[in-house]
């Protein structure tokens, strides 16, 4: 576990997430257990974050970050806003995700012109981040940013924000052809056919069995999800059963009206 000791600056999003300098030397955005979305979103972002690392797509580390009080009592900035009034952020252990680099040095972006985002180097994993999305039940937009590490020219992309997978806190799959797509259709341009999601269909069906899902729930800290354990072995359990649904739930967008994938033949 990771000790948060310097606050950088507040994050936009629902979740009011700070971004703060651990003790390991590394930036983590950090979300706290009474942020505004729900408890649960903690639980998610370490649940979903992990599996989609596990399938092999480009997501960022996660640790869980103790925040003290001291450091919240002696940081304005270390607040919730929540209707017209405010609450310090709670103390105790919270989720982090790693920042691609130091805050003062790398320049990260969620929206990059056309052109751009036509050459960015991993623009495949767009395609392996929606097969993650549809298998989890993200009821949010595919959140993304964007940076170019030293020396690069071409700028890389990270997926972020897993918090409202699994219906964020109703731990519930209200599947929609339209959940878990991209905004900007055109990161699926590279889409041809159902093959164009390999090979993360395959580690999905194949790999991500309920012993493997179960062993990663199994690191959530208990207090992010108020110790539902039997909620929590449901979700599980659901999981493992919707992996052989991901194929039809993709052919769903496919086939809706805004029709994403200009390509497919």
């Amino acid at each position: 576990m990771l000790r948060a000791i310097e606050h950088i600056r507040r994050m936009r999003g629902g979740a009011q997430g700070h971004l703060m300098r651990c003790d390991d030397g590394g930036y983590y955005v950090v979300k706290f257990q009474n942020n505004p979305q729900h408890l649960r979103i903690l639980a998610n972002e370490m649940l979903g974050t992990r599996l989609a690392a596990r399938m092999g797509l480009p997501v960022p580390r996660t640790e869980v970050v103790e925040v003290a009080r001291d450091l919240i009592m002696l940081t304005a900035d270390l607040v919730m806003q929540l209707g017209i009034g405010r609450t310090p952020c709670r103390e105790g252990r919270q989720f982090g995700s790693r920042y691609p680099g130091d805050p003062a040095q790398l320049a990260v972006y969620d929206f990059l012109p056309d052109e751009q985002l036509r050459e960015v180097v991993n623009l495949s994993d767009f395609a392996g981040m929606l097969v993650y999305d549809k298998w989890t039940c993200n009821t949010n937009g595919r959140q993304a940013v964007f940076f170019s590490g030293p020396g690069q020219s071409r700028y890389e992309a990270m997926m972020i924000d897993q918090g409202f997978c699994f219906n964020a806190g109703e731990w519930s799959f209200p599947d929609a052809p339209l959940r878990g797509l991209y905004l900007r259709h055109r990161v699926y341009a590279q889409i041809t056919g159902i093959d164009s999601f390999e090979p993360w269909l395959g580690r999905v069906e194949q790999r991500m069995t309920k012993a493997v899902v179960g062993e990663i729930a199994d690191q959530i800290p208990p207090e992010w999800y108020n110790d539902e354990y039997e909620q929590l072995g449901e979700l599980v359990k659901r999981l493992d059963q919707r992996r052989t649904r991901v194929r039809e739930l993709i052919l769903a967008a496919r086939d809706s009206g805004r029709q994403p994938f200009s390509n497919w033949k």
